[in-house]
């Protein structure tokens, strides 16, 4: 899993107008969960942008006075109408504890269906995944080699590994559906 650092500072006044003045100085008041109790930090905003802006899950290393801590991004809150950064929570992470983190869906191979014209329906881009840190996939790949006109790839279907999904074993994927073009062929093909 790829680790991005981010350096963030104790804060020792918790509240609204301490919170507003952080943000005036280009900062994020954040809350750093799961030790034996919970630490109040700033965190500069554009040292998140790689973490928040981005398709892909990461481990954050978190530099708070020289002690660094392994996390991970559990909340978000953005200001409604100005989309402004307003509060992270982050998650420490421990090597003994599972989590779970929203993990990329990453397509592999070709579809033979769509080479025929089928049309490539991808309905899930992440899934729900729980393991513990050293065995969290950076991506869940699926391989779609096998997928012809009228098939679909399920939760279900993934290959076991150390990790454990927690979607519904039901829920589709990727499907491969029939095209307009398809359809056409076959209506004038049955018509002859």
């Amino acid at each position: 899993m790829k680790i991005i650092a981010i350096s963030g500072s104790p804060r020792e006044n918790v509240g609204k107008r301490d919170a507003k003045e952080l943000r005036y100085e280009g900062k994020v008041p954040a809350v750093l969960y799961g030790g034996t109790e919970q630490a109040h930090l700033a965190v500069v905003t554009t040292d998140l942008k790689d973490a928040i802006y981005t398709p892909e899950a990461n481990f954050l290393e978190i530099d708070v006075n020289g002690t660094k801590t392994k996390a991970i991004i559990k909340d978000l809150q953005f200001h409604p109408l100005t989309d402004l950064l307003l509060h992270v929570d982050f998650l420490q992470l421990f090597d003994d504890k599972e989590i779970v983190m929203e993990i990329p869906i990453k397509l592999v191979g070709t579809s033979p269906g769509v080479k025929m014209g089928g049309k490539l329906v991808q309905k899930l881009r992440k899934l729900r995944v729980k393991a513990l840190p050293k065995d969290m996939p950076q991506v869940v790949e699926v391989s779609i080699a096998k997928l012809e006109v009228g098939n679909l790839f399920r939760v279900r279907d993934i290959e076991k590994a150390a990790y454990t999904i927690t979607n519904t074993a039901e829920d589709t994927i990727v499907s491969v559906g029939m095209s307009r073009a398809l359809k056409q062929a076959e209506q004038q093909a049955g018509k002859k």
